[in-house]
């Protein structure tokens, strides 16, 4: 087996109790660290330390989540996450040594969903993997309910059943935090949402702290649908530029 499975008590949990995670991270303490505290929240995890290795541990175990560094031995965490994209969607949140845009950027490029830079709070850490399942969730009840439907701005269509997105070019990839933020700002168009409104409804987030996490994944949209579809408010927030008829 390519990853190993760590065994928890979990006897007192109940908390998403059958939601796997698979933690790639090449060094043991932090591996370890990270395992310990997803498993004390009722997770089932399993750890690769190796590109290689996670690729192959993502088939064979079938997780719900991916907590993925980008510095790996093998082929690093971007590979990686190109790879297991293209076998099966899946909520990933990167970890990051380097506190680079430009990584940060190629990172979501890729498909992953959020981030952390090292070092971290293990606290933060197991918030974020709640508030990504939570949100894989809440895509799987869009999914149940026909009647959100469509919303159409000019060229850009945003179909909630599917959670797809097109443009006249064609269908555009977004991932789920992606396609989130669009439908959150697509709500209520023209009018501008501050950063706190959006790590509140996108990220059920209420610190402040990580409005940071909000302009780095408006940027990475912004290169899939195309920069003049959101407006940035300096100092304030983003709107969606929908087209007047």
């Amino acid at each position: 087996m390519t990853v190993t499975e760590i065994q928890q008590d979990t006897s007192g949990s109940g908390v998403i109790a059958q939601r796997r995670v698979l933690v790639v991270e090449d060094e043991p303490t932090i591996a370890e660290s990270i395992a310990a505290r997803l498993g004390a929240e009722g997770f089932k995890v399993a750890v690769a330390h190796d590109g290689p290795g996670a690729v192959d541990g993502f088939h064979t175990w079938q997780p719900d989540l991916v907590v993925l560094d980008i510095m790996l031995p093998g082929f690093d965490g971007l590979e990686v996450c190109r790879r297991i994209q293209a076998q099966r969607p899946v909520p990933v949140l990167m970890l990051t040594a380097r506190d680079d845009e430009t990584d940060l950027l190629v990172g979501l490029g890729v498909g992953a969903d959020d981030y952390m830079t090292k070092p971290f709070s293990m606290r933060e850490l197991a918030a974020r993997v709640n508030v990504l399942l939570r949100r894989v969730e809440r895509a799987q009840q869009a999914a149940r309910t026909p009647a959100l439907g469509s919303l159409r701005f000019g060229e850009l269509e945003i179909d909630h059943v599917q959670r797809r997105v097109r443009l006249a070019s064609g269908d555009v990839h977004l991932t789920p935090t992606e396609f989130d933020l669009l439908a959150c700002l697509a709500a209520q168009p023209r009018a501008v949402l501050t950063r706190e409104q959006l790590l509140a409804e996108v990220w059920d987030w209420t610190d402040a702290s990580g409005t940071r996490t909000v302009d780095s994944h408006v940027k990475a949209l912004r290169r899939k649908i195309g920069a003049t579809w959101i407006r940035t408010v300096h100092g304030v927030g983003y709107a969606l530029e929908a087209p007047v008829s």
